[in-house]
């Protein structure tokens, strides 16, 4: 079997209990031989699966779609628990952002699944004349969904409803650092969806190296950019397409026209959901020096509506997901600007407060890579020309944030930066808006999903061209004539 880099999806490998095992289920830490053997079966067995033709009508489809829709009802106290013990996630946090969004984007692929799979008429050259030009969009065959932590159970139903409703079959790798979601996820998928169309993975690093050794169809890696570059190096042996939801740092600016309160509460409550930990979270502000100050004791007052004095004893506020993480993002601080809120610490509760640094440099560690908990760091600027420049001098990011009144403020953010999605006067919420494509650009990611864009994603537009054979004009074939040239030339 072929070796790639050890890969970790954001976060520590961990080691697992032995537990029995279910349809289509590999559980393990150390890749021995014989799961080895067990990981390839499982993904053959749903190649197989797909070979039969089966996944390929609406009526399979849509009972996949259902599914899972019956799974979201049934389920939600058992998905709530596990993410919770996972991430600390409180239980609306839990709800808006893993549950409802699954259920709204599983909606709404099902409303359209049969439009969506009807072939597509397009016009025929006439050099084709007389014949009938057609794209058909087929399914792509066994597709690899890989999962992060942070939304463990979202990130990975969102694409393999997305993959179910494109006909494909699928295997999912939940991410080991959300070990009660990927327990969940292995025991819950086989019971609600085609045992053997779907086959979850569990385990660690070599569990992930071991399957990005199969051949796939398409891979589908949510994660940081170092793990996306493995994915990419093992599925170029194969000549695999990848979708990779990578991250960054998401930019907010906040521009001298803007309100304050409203633009305060937004920001805050982005920034610090779910602990800090989402690759759309605003990472950093850019505030227009004639507001900065104002606008910082604004979050200042937020914060303290948000989650009170104490936020450590706030049931509405999350923590960092393992003590790894907590030591990576407290080693941050140091070097990094002044604290103003913030700043406290409890690594045996994985506890950080919500953190609020300014007189920041561009040089800072806060500012090097995507930080990915509850720290915010404000930067100065002095117009939107400079807040432009600072953003176009680095990555492209996932996200751009840009609060404003200016209608202007916003055509030029738009025409001037490249994203993989912007938001004017909100942040995050366009992941909720299914008709919109959500990916990046750049080392912020490659490819789309979300409703149609998740269809077209796992399809394969397959160009279909019908003709005839009572008529057949000769001037094409040799002998090649003179004749034959003069109506070729005013034909094509």
């Amino acid at each position: 079997m072929n070796t790639y880099p050890a890969v970790e999806t954001r976060g520590n490998a961990r080691e697992q209990e032995s537990r029995s095992s279910v349809p289509n289920k590999v559980v393990g830490t150390e890749l021995n031989g014989s799961s080895s053997v067990a990981i390839e079966a499982a993904v053959g067995a749903v190649r197989k699966t797909f070979e039969t033709g089966r996944t390929r009508s609406y009526e399979w489809r849509a009972a996949q779609l259902d599914g899972l829709l019956k799974m979201l009802a049934a389920e939600e106290q058992a998905i709530s628990e596990a993410l919770s013990a996972d991430v600390g996630k409180p239980t609306l946090e839990a709800w808006i952002a893993e549950i409802s969004d699954c259920v709204n984007g599983t909606k709404y692929i099902k409303k359209n699944l049969r439009k969506w799979m009807k072939p597509e008429r397009v016009s025929t050259a006439l050099a084709a004349m007389p014949g009938k030009s057609r794209i058909i969009r087929e399914p792509l065959g066994v597709v690899l969904v890989i999962t992060p932590w942070n939304y463990p159970f979202s990130l990975a139903i969102n694409p393999i409803a997305g993959a179910l409703a494109a006909g494909n079959c699928v295997v999912v790798k939940p991410s080991e650092v959300a070990p009660a979601t990927s327990v969940l996820l292995a025991r819950l998928l086989p019971k609600y969806l085609d045992q053997e169309a779907v086959a979850v993975i569990e385990g660690g690093v070599p569990e992930t190296t071991a399957l990005l050794a199969q051949r796939f169809d398409h891979i589908f890696y949510t994660g940081n950019g170092t793990v996306g570059r493995i994915v990419m190096q093992a599925a170029a042996k194969h000549l695999t397409p990848v979708t990779l939801e990578l991250g960054g740092k998401s930019p907010a600016i906040i521009d001298a026209s803007v309100d304050l309160e409203v633009s305060a509460r937004r920001v805050a409550w982005t920034k610090f959901y779910n602990c800090g930990q989402t690759c759309v979270a605003p990472d950093y502000l850019l505030v227009h020096s004639s507001v900065h100050d104002a606008f910082v004791a604004k979050l200042q007052a937020t914060l303290k509506d948000f989650f009170g004095d104490d936020p450590q004893q706030s049931k509405d506020y999350g923590r960092i997901v393992n003590t790894r993480h907590h030591r990576r993002l407290m080693s941050l601080l140091p070097g990094s600007g002044q604290v103003v809120v913030g700043g406290t610490a409890d690594e045996g509760d994985r506890y950080l407060a919500p953190t609020i640094l300014t007189e920041v440099t561009p040089d800072a560690p806060i500012m090097r890579d995507e930080i990915f908990g509850p720290i915010l760091p404000v930067l100065k600027v002095e117009s939107l020309d400079q807040a432009i420049a600072f953003i176009n001098a680095r990555p492209k990011p996932l996200a751009l944030y840009l609060f404003s009144s200016s209608d202007v403020s916003y055509e030029q953010v738009v025409s001037r930066t490249s994203s993989g999605g912007m938001v004017m006067n909100h942040a995050m919420i366009h992941l909720g808006v299914h008709s919109l494509p959500f990916g990046g650009v750049g080392e912020s990611g490659m490819g789309a999903y979300h409703g149609k864009h998740s269809f077209d994603t796992f399809s394969h537009k397959k160009a279909v061209l019908k003709k005839g054979s009572l008529i057949d004009p000769t001037f094409a074939y040799p002998p090649y004539t003179e004749s034959k040239e003069g109506w070729l030339r005013r034909l094509l």
